[in-house]
């Protein structure tokens, strides 16, 4: 919005904050930590995601990571490649998963959603679906559909800092934060160079390896934090190796979120198609009250 007076040069109001950002403002104004699951789009049933995102803020998440399916991934371990697997079995796309964020925007037009995947499915797409002309300067196919779909992030895995500030400023334009994962190995470099352009929260990916490896040294975790909050301002979430109610309460002491991926996966994994919802919102129940206790 522009307001024009006479006589006074026009001045744009400010752009209103991400869902994402206004989640951890709240979050923070009550003294909490977000708790952010991840499930892989399309599993365990390839119709049952939106039902599952329902039933994981009712199980307390506040921004919930939807993975897109992708056949060559080089983060993600066992447990959510044979789920990713699996979606793509099913016929689950970004198409798909799109439509999955438009569904469950249908009874929930208030928490975050983040889509995390990699670089080709999202190039891809922008390639299938390019437009010309005049509405090629709206954006990329991908971003003007992901924020009419309702996302609210991207987390591109193998996008680098340094070459996506225009792709971080077409998400703005349109609403949407960009993620980044940190790592152990990260140097103060690539911490600025995530500072630049990151929005919405940071990753911190609390192993060295791919998702649902080792155990987590939260001492490590703790010293760590520190560290990245010189050079990064915006929260802070950790995942990878936080699989029970403690050691997401140890966490949060030093952590802005909790992240939980790979445990929710291995819970769904045999469950019956009418028992996954209630599993995931009991799970996270259990988290939630650690937590906020």
């Amino acid at each position: 919005m522009t307001i024009v007076l006479k006589g006074i040069a026009p001045v744009a109001s400010k752009p209103q904050p991400s869902r994402i950002t206004s989640k951890f403002n709240t979050l923070k104004a009550q003294g909490r930590k977000a708790l952010i699951p991840f499930v892989t789009a399309g599993y365990p049933f390839a119709d049952i995601t939106p039902e599952l995102m329902q039933a994981m803020v009712a199980g307390g998440a506040d921004v919930i990571e939807l993975g897109v399916p992708f056949s060559d991934p080089s983060a993600d371990g066992p447990v959510i490649q044979k789920a990713g697997d699996k979606a793509l079995a099913f016929g689950i796309g970004l198409v798909q998963v799109l439509a999955m964020v438009a569904e469950f925007r249908k009874t929930d037009s208030t928490t975050p959603v983040v889509l995390m995947g990699y670089a080709n499915p999202v190039e891809r797409y922008d390639q299938k679906h390019a437009k010309t002309g005049a509405n090629a300067a709206t954006g990329s196919p991908f971003v003007v559909d992901a924020a009419a779909a309702g996302v609210d992030g991207v987390l591109i895995v193998d996008y680098p800092p340094e070459e996506c500030e225009e792709f971080a400023a077409d998400l703005r334009a349109h609403g949407m934060d960009l993620i980044f994962l940190l790592a152990p190995t990260s140097t103060d470099d690539r911490m600025q160079q995530v500072a630049k352009v990151a929005s919405g929260y940071v990753y911190y990916v609390s192993l060295k390896g791919v998702t649902g490896s080792g155990a987590l040294d939260t001492n490590a975790v703790e010293a760590m934090l520190p560290r990245i909050r010189q050079h990064i301002h915006i929260p802070v979430g950790v995942g990878f190796g936080i699989r029970d109610a403690a050691t997401a309460k140890t966490i949060s002491k030093v952590a802005d979120a909790v992240v939980i991926g790979s445990k929710i996966i291995q819970l769904l994994e045999d469950q019956a198609r009418d028992k996954v919802a209630e599993t995931a919102q009991n799970f996270l129940q259990e988290i939630r009250t650690a937590l906020d206790f």
